[in-house]
């Protein structure tokens, strides 16, 4: 392997080592509690909370991407998920602020606890990797550009958290494939 790669690599290896799983199972105790769920990213953040929730609709979980067209409101007993890497997008503290008002609860996933956004959640689960709030700022940790090392680690994050999930809630991979779209 190249430098390069593995210098990606380490550096998704160190991120995992600094997260803290006690807070990923936090999040997913709330998330199996959830009579909905609803997620919010921007970007390339938003491809990656898009595939969580492809994989979360495997499982049966009632579950939708902001600004799609079928997604409905929130309220009590549901679940807002944003992702805000950089701690600081105006769109999603709308929404964080939108979903808190109608009852349900919110998780901000961030590489940026002390952004703003994270005011706006019930519960933050911090993942310790550059975003574009580092590299604008020039403190650059990462061989990745921009925030790449942050999306990486969501997609790595994500599906631990669907392994979790499919022990947790005793799902079987017939069940997962019986609810993949024939429409490919």
């Amino acid at each position: 392997m190249t430098s390069l790669y593995q210098t990606a690599l380490d550096e998704l290896a160190l991120t995992f080592k600094k997260l803290n799983d006690n807070e990923v199972d936090h999040a997913l105790d709330i998330l199996v509690g959830a009579k909905k769920i609803v997620v919010f990213g921007c970007g390339r953040e938003r491809l990656q909370m898009m595939g969580f929730a492809m994989r979360l609709f495997h499982m049966g979980l009632a579950v939708s991407v902001v600004a799609d067209m079928t997604t409905p409101p929130v309220g009590e007993g549901d679940l807002f998920l944003a992702s805000v890497g950089p701690g600081d997008l105006p769109t999603a503290q709308a929404l964080l602020d939108v979903a808190r008002k109608a009852g349900a609860t919110t998780i901000v996933f961030t590489a940026q606890p002390d952004g703003i956004a994270s005011h706006f959640a019930d519960f933050v689960l911090t993942i310790p990797a550059q975003t574009m709030a580092n590299d604008l700022s020039g403190r650059q940790t990462s061989v990745l550009p921009m925030g790449s090392l942050y999306e990486g680690a969501l997609f790595i994050l994500f599906e631990v958290m669907v392994l979790k999930l499919i022990d947790k809630l005793k799902i079987s991979a017939d069940f997962m494939r019986s609810n993949h779209t024939n429409l490919e």
